[in-house]
């Protein structure tokens, strides 16, 4: 694991915390009662260079590796954050902190050519998670493009056995066939390798069967695109820090702005956000 200084702890109490690593500001576990909802690989390596296989990841500025220059799904997930706000307790418990990544000269000559900000603020209630997000471009006269997505990994007992709300109707890219496709299917299922971009989705989807059989309500904001991702056997195989049997315990729902970039006018900002909540 990271080096404790390397890692924040919100704690509600009752067991319930949120902890984010600083290496990409990724959240690597959100425990509600004690139950653990989130899946992190446990080959995941984490040598504060590599993403971390699991967890909450943050992409941005892109989703893929559509740019050679950019690290695939972009540098904000290998990029040590800053604490903007250490967790404080707000009224009525809840806690809240803040995390921030601006350029630097190594991201401007290594990556992406642009001055930005990006803030990042957390709050952990009682059986949410809540995601608030900003992005902003302080030049005077330079528009940039990004995606944004928030690349979760929900820890289940069986893959199979979840049900997916808010897809229906929903066009989506398959990255498996190669094709423009609509989903038919009242609630989405998973039995096999699945990588799909499914466009202007519902600001809110229920997935069934997660942690204790319970269900899991993740509402967007500003986020028109829904990420569905499982390797299965046929590429978990493939991935070297992905343990080979583990892909029946995990799901990836990520909520994103990837179809289509965000384009962001000099001095303005973008914000989206996210409700995780455990039902």
């Amino acid at each position: 694991m990271a080096a404790p200084t390397s890692v924040v702890v919100l704690d509600r109490g009752n067991n319930t915390t949120c902890t984010v690593n600083l290496h990409g500001a990724t959240v690597v576990s959100w425990r509600v009662n004690n139950q653990e909802q989130i899946f992190v690989s446990k080959q995941s390596i984490f040598d504060g260079r590599r993403p971390i296989r699991g967890g909450i990841p943050f992409v941005f500025p892109q989703y893929g590796s559509e740019n050679p220059q950019i690290p695939n799904h972009g540098f904000a997930r290998v990029s040590r954050w800053k604490v903007e706000k250490p967790p404080e307790a707000l009224i009525g418990g809840d806690v809240e902190a803040v995390f921030s990544l601006r350029d630097d000269e190594f991201i401007r000559n290594n990556y992406w050519n642009y001055t930005f900000r990006l803030t990042y603020r957390l709050i952990l209630r009682e059986k949410e998670l809540h995601f608030i997000i900003a992005v902003f471009n302080p030049s005077k006269e330079v528009t940039f493009k990004f995606n944004l997505l928030l690349h979760t990994y929900f820890k289940v007992p069986d893959v199979r056995r979840c049900q997916i709300t808010g897809l229906h109707g929903c066009t989506f890219i398959d990255k498996t066939r190669v094709g423009v496709f609509q989903e038919g299917r009242e609630s989405v299922t998973i039995n096999e390798w699945t990588d799909r971009i499914y466009q202007n989705t519902s600001q809110e989807h229920v997935i069934t069967n997660v942690v204790s059989g319970r269900k899991m309500r993740v509402q967007k904001y500003n986020f028109p695109d829904t990420v569905i991702w499982n390797p299965w056997s046929d590429h978990a195989k493939d991935v070297s820090d992905f343990g080979p049997t583990e892909y029946p315990n995990m799901i990836c729902v990520k909520s994103g702005h990837v179809s289509n970039p965000v384009v962001l006018l000099p001095g303005t900002a973008f914000e989206a956000s996210q409700i995780l909540q455990v039902m």
